[in-house]
């Protein structure tokens, strides 16, 4: 019975992503008081304290704030990665809750794309390889996988590199590996920690040229964590967090007022 939710499920992602449809209406993502801790007793961390935060169908959401303030915690709870222990969170109209476990492993791997601070790229695979990892995961066989994932590399500026392990690369095209393998299988959200941390500003401006091209579709969406006030300006709005809550939501030429 799950094996066949999770083929209806697998069916109507599929129809949904291939099918021309018109610009759709309502939020791409939308959470409502959620809150999440880490711990428990006198060890108990509050890292979300009830969020509400909305982002819209082809928007470029950047979220901001000090570092703890909970950013890191609440797009792993938008991308499904951390479960949150109340209130609302839906991504395209989908609650992951409502689902069971196989369903939301295969929805996540068809709709979302990761940026992870750390990169996490495998180091016995070269850098087609490694951005190539979500085609291959949902079946696509490795050398048409690969081939996608060479063509992304050369998007963000690493064409030639493609056979390079990650110990042969720098922390900047390290960085944009990781990028391309968020792209590859063209997901409807995209979701970035840092992209452009270990990147100089002309490379990084070129990144999220390439990553609000790619993402700000009529049925997609992009949330970023930043520290980097050089790529603001890429941004439709700006949420503010701090202490676990968002306290603003603004047009980024509002952050200098």
């Amino acid at each position: 019975m799950r094996e066949m939710e999770g083929k209806d499920m697998a069916t109507a992602t599929k129809n949904s992503r291939s099918d021309a449809k018109p610009a759709p209406t309502g939020l791409a993502v939308h959470c409502r008081g959620v809150t999440k801790h880490y711990g428990a007793g006198d060890n108990k961390v509050m890292a979300l304290r009830g969020v509400d935060l909305e982002i819209a169908y082809g928007q470029l959401m950047m979220l901001v704030g000090p570092s703890g303030c909970g950013k890191t915690t609440l797009i792993s709870v938008i991308a499904g990665i951390l479960d949150r222990d109340e209130g609302e969170c839906s991504v395209f109209g989908v609650d992951y809750e409502t689902i069971s476990q196989r369903q939301r492993t295969l929805w996540r791997g068809q709709n979302i794309g990761f940026v992870f601070q750390a990169f996490n790229l495998l180091p016995t695979l070269t850098a087609a390889e490694n951005a190539a990892v979500p085609l291959m995961i949902l079946g696509e066989g490795r050398h048409s996988a690969v081939k996608k994932a060479e063509d992304v590399l050369a998007r963000v500026g690493l064409e030639g590199r493609s056979k390079s392990l990650p110990s042969q690369l720098s922390g900047g095209q390290q960085q944009r590996v990781a990028i391309a393998r968020a792209l590859v299988h063209q997901p409807r959200l995209i979701v970035c920690d840092e992209p452009t941390s270990a990147l100089d500003e002309h490379t990084g401006h070129s990144v999220m040229r390439l990553l609000k091209g790619v993402a700000m579709a009529e049925d997609r969406a992009l949330v970023i964590v930043t520290h980097d006030a050089r790529i603001f300006s890429f941004a439709d709005r700006i949420a503010t967090m701090n202490d676990g809550v968002v306290t603003r939501v603004a047009a980024p030429d509002a952050l200098t007022h």
